[in-house]
Protein backbone atom coordinates (compact mmCIF):
# COMPACT_ATOMS: atom_id res chain seq x y z
CA UNK A 1 0.00 0.00 0.00
CA UNK A 2 1.24 3.50 -0.83
CA UNK A 3 1.77 6.04 1.93
CA UNK A 4 0.80 9.67 2.30
CA UNK A 5 3.55 12.08 3.27
CA UNK A 6 2.69 15.62 4.35
CA UNK A 7 5.30 18.19 5.18
CA UNK A 8 5.10 21.82 6.10
CA UNK A 9 6.97 24.60 7.78
CA UNK A 10 6.41 26.81 10.80
CA UNK A 11 4.53 29.46 8.80
CA UNK A 12 1.51 27.33 7.89
CA UNK A 13 -0.48 24.25 8.69
CA UNK A 14 -1.85 21.18 6.95
CA UNK A 15 -5.09 19.56 8.04
CA UNK A 16 -6.41 16.19 6.91
CA UNK A 17 -9.90 15.40 8.18
CA UNK A 18 -12.07 12.31 8.02
CA UNK A 19 -15.38 12.54 6.10
CA UNK A 20 -18.26 14.08 8.08
CA UNK A 21 -20.46 11.06 7.33
CA UNK A 22 -19.94 7.35 7.79
CA UNK A 23 -18.12 5.65 4.95
CA UNK A 24 -15.02 6.54 3.02
CA UNK A 25 -13.99 9.22 0.62
CA UNK A 26 -11.41 8.85 -2.12
CA UNK A 27 -9.41 11.68 -3.60
CA UNK A 28 -7.28 10.65 -6.55
CA UNK A 29 -4.28 12.73 -7.48
CA UNK A 30 -3.14 12.57 -11.07
CA UNK A 31 0.39 11.47 -11.86
CA UNK A 32 1.68 14.94 -12.67
CA UNK A 33 4.34 17.08 -11.08
CA UNK A 34 3.40 20.68 -10.51
CA UNK A 35 2.89 23.48 -8.07
CA UNK A 36 -0.36 24.10 -6.30
CA UNK A 37 -0.85 27.86 -6.01
CA UNK A 38 -3.69 29.89 -4.54
CA UNK A 39 -5.91 32.34 -6.37
CA UNK A 40 -4.44 35.73 -5.48
CA UNK A 41 -6.39 38.99 -5.56
CA UNK A 42 -4.70 42.18 -6.64
CA UNK A 43 -5.51 45.50 -5.02
CA UNK A 44 -8.67 47.06 -6.45
CA UNK A 45 -8.04 50.36 -8.23
CA UNK A 46 -10.64 53.10 -8.60
CA UNK A 47 -10.92 53.77 -12.34
CA UNK A 48 -11.86 57.40 -11.79
CA UNK A 49 -8.85 59.15 -13.35
CA UNK A 50 -5.88 58.62 -15.63
CA UNK A 51 -5.47 57.09 -19.07
CA UNK A 52 -4.32 53.65 -17.88
CA UNK A 53 -4.32 51.35 -14.86
CA UNK A 54 -1.35 49.02 -14.36
CA UNK A 55 -1.02 45.85 -12.32
CA UNK A 56 2.68 44.97 -11.98
CA UNK A 57 4.75 42.43 -10.06
CA UNK A 58 2.76 39.44 -11.31
CA UNK A 59 4.73 36.29 -10.34
CA UNK A 60 6.39 34.15 -13.03
CA UNK A 61 4.36 31.03 -12.10
CA UNK A 62 1.03 32.63 -13.08
CA UNK A 63 -0.90 30.79 -15.83
CA UNK A 64 -4.24 32.62 -15.68
CA UNK A 65 -5.30 36.20 -14.94
CA UNK A 66 -8.86 37.49 -14.59
CA UNK A 67 -9.49 41.22 -15.01
CA UNK A 68 -12.70 42.38 -13.30
CA UNK A 69 -14.63 45.54 -14.22
CA UNK A 70 -17.27 47.13 -11.98
CA UNK A 71 -19.03 50.23 -13.30
CA UNK A 72 -16.07 51.29 -15.49
CA UNK A 73 -16.58 54.34 -17.69
CA UNK A 74 -14.40 56.77 -19.64
CA UNK A 75 -14.80 60.39 -20.71
CA UNK A 76 -14.56 59.66 -24.45
CA UNK A 77 -15.56 57.42 -27.34
CA UNK A 78 -12.60 55.03 -27.29
CA UNK A 79 -13.12 51.37 -26.36
CA UNK A 80 -11.36 49.47 -23.56
CA UNK A 81 -8.02 47.78 -24.30
CA UNK A 82 -6.02 45.29 -22.22
CA UNK A 83 -2.27 45.09 -22.80
CA UNK A 84 0.28 42.76 -21.22
CA UNK A 85 4.03 42.82 -20.91
CA UNK A 86 7.30 41.28 -19.79
CA UNK A 87 9.37 44.08 -18.22
CA UNK A 88 7.42 46.69 -20.20
CA UNK A 89 4.03 46.86 -21.88
CA UNK A 90 3.79 45.27 -25.34
CA UNK A 91 1.83 47.45 -27.78
CA UNK A 92 2.03 45.44 -31.02
CA UNK A 93 1.62 41.90 -32.31
CA UNK A 94 -1.83 41.22 -30.86
CA UNK A 95 -4.21 39.14 -32.98
CA UNK A 96 -7.96 39.28 -32.44
CA UNK A 97 -11.14 41.27 -32.56
CA UNK A 98 -13.97 42.61 -30.46
CA UNK A 99 -17.67 43.21 -31.04
CA UNK A 100 -20.43 45.30 -29.52
CA UNK A 101 -23.78 43.51 -29.63
CA UNK A 102 -27.10 45.36 -29.28
CA UNK A 103 -29.86 45.55 -31.92
CA UNK A 104 -26.97 45.53 -34.43
CA UNK A 105 -23.42 44.22 -34.25
CA UNK A 106 -20.27 46.30 -34.75
CA UNK A 107 -16.80 44.74 -34.80
CA UNK A 108 -13.18 45.87 -34.82
CA UNK A 109 -9.81 44.15 -35.30
CA UNK A 110 -7.11 44.84 -32.71
CA UNK A 111 -3.31 44.74 -33.04
CA UNK A 112 -2.15 47.02 -30.18
CA UNK A 113 -3.92 45.16 -27.35
CA UNK A 114 -6.85 42.91 -26.53
CA UNK A 115 -10.06 44.81 -27.27
CA UNK A 116 -13.41 44.30 -25.61
CA UNK A 117 -16.20 45.50 -27.88
CA UNK A 118 -16.00 47.73 -30.91
CA UNK A 119 -13.11 50.24 -30.93
CA UNK A 120 -15.50 53.21 -30.98
CA UNK A 121 -17.94 53.34 -28.06
CA UNK A 122 -19.49 56.22 -26.11
CA UNK A 123 -18.57 58.03 -22.92
CA UNK A 124 -21.91 56.91 -21.45
CA UNK A 125 -20.93 53.21 -21.46
CA UNK A 126 -20.85 51.76 -17.92
CA UNK A 127 -19.12 48.38 -18.12
CA UNK A 128 -19.38 45.34 -15.81
CA UNK A 129 -17.86 41.88 -16.20
CA UNK A 130 -14.62 39.97 -16.63
CA UNK A 131 -11.85 39.25 -19.08
CA UNK A 132 -9.49 36.27 -18.88
CA UNK A 133 -5.90 35.76 -19.97
CA UNK A 134 -4.32 32.29 -19.95
CA UNK A 135 -1.14 30.61 -21.16
CA UNK A 136 -0.45 26.91 -21.65
CA UNK A 137 3.31 27.52 -22.08
CA UNK A 138 5.90 29.29 -24.24
CA UNK A 139 4.60 32.78 -23.31
CA UNK A 140 1.68 32.54 -25.75
CA UNK A 141 -1.27 34.25 -24.09
CA UNK A 142 -4.93 33.70 -24.98
CA UNK A 143 -7.63 36.26 -24.23
CA UNK A 144 -11.41 36.38 -23.99
CA UNK A 145 -13.62 39.04 -22.49
CA UNK A 146 -17.31 39.54 -21.85
CA UNK A 147 -18.72 42.78 -20.44
CA UNK A 148 -22.29 43.98 -20.12
CA UNK A 149 -23.46 47.56 -19.83
CA UNK A 150 -25.70 48.84 -17.05
CA UNK A 151 -26.59 52.02 -18.98
CA UNK A 152 -28.00 50.24 -22.05
CA UNK A 153 -28.83 46.79 -23.38
CA UNK A 154 -25.46 46.06 -24.98
CA UNK A 155 -22.84 43.32 -24.61
CA UNK A 156 -19.12 43.76 -25.35
CA UNK A 157 -17.01 40.73 -26.29
CA UNK A 158 -13.48 40.10 -27.48
CA UNK A 159 -10.94 37.37 -28.13
CA UNK A 160 -7.35 37.07 -29.26
CA UNK A 161 -3.78 35.87 -28.74
CA UNK A 162 -0.29 37.31 -28.27
CA UNK A 163 3.11 35.64 -28.41
CA UNK A 164 4.78 37.61 -25.61
CA UNK A 165 8.56 38.11 -25.81
CA UNK A 166 9.18 36.95 -22.22
CA UNK A 167 7.51 35.97 -18.96
CA UNK A 168 4.43 38.08 -18.25
CA UNK A 169 4.77 40.36 -15.21
CA UNK A 170 2.25 43.14 -15.87
CA UNK A 171 -1.23 43.94 -17.18
CA UNK A 172 -2.46 47.38 -18.30
CA UNK A 173 -6.05 48.48 -18.81
CA UNK A 174 -6.29 51.51 -21.08
CA UNK A 175 -8.32 52.81 -24.01
CA UNK A 176 -7.86 52.23 -27.73
CA UNK A 177 -6.73 55.81 -28.37
CA UNK A 178 -4.69 55.96 -25.15
CA UNK A 179 -5.86 59.49 -24.35
CA UNK A 180 -9.42 59.07 -23.03
CA UNK A 181 -9.45 59.02 -19.23
CA UNK A 182 -11.30 56.77 -16.81
CA UNK A 183 -14.03 58.58 -14.90
CA UNK A 184 -15.96 55.92 -12.92
CA UNK A 185 -15.74 52.40 -11.52
CA UNK A 186 -13.27 49.91 -10.10
CA UNK A 187 -10.86 47.45 -11.74
CA UNK A 188 -9.06 44.54 -10.08
CA UNK A 189 -7.33 41.30 -11.06
CA UNK A 190 -7.16 37.73 -9.79
CA UNK A 191 -4.20 35.57 -10.75
CA UNK A 192 -3.42 31.89 -10.35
Amino acid sequence: MASLVLSGDTSGSITVSAPAVAGSTTQTLVNVTGTLAPIVSGTAVASTSGTSIDFTGIPSWVKRITVMFQGVSTNGSSGILIQIGAGSITSSGYLGSGSSIASTVGSSNYTTGFGIGQSTQTAAFVRHGMASLATPASNIWFFNGLLGQSDAGQTLIGGGTLALGGTLDRVRITTVNGTDTFDAGTINILYE
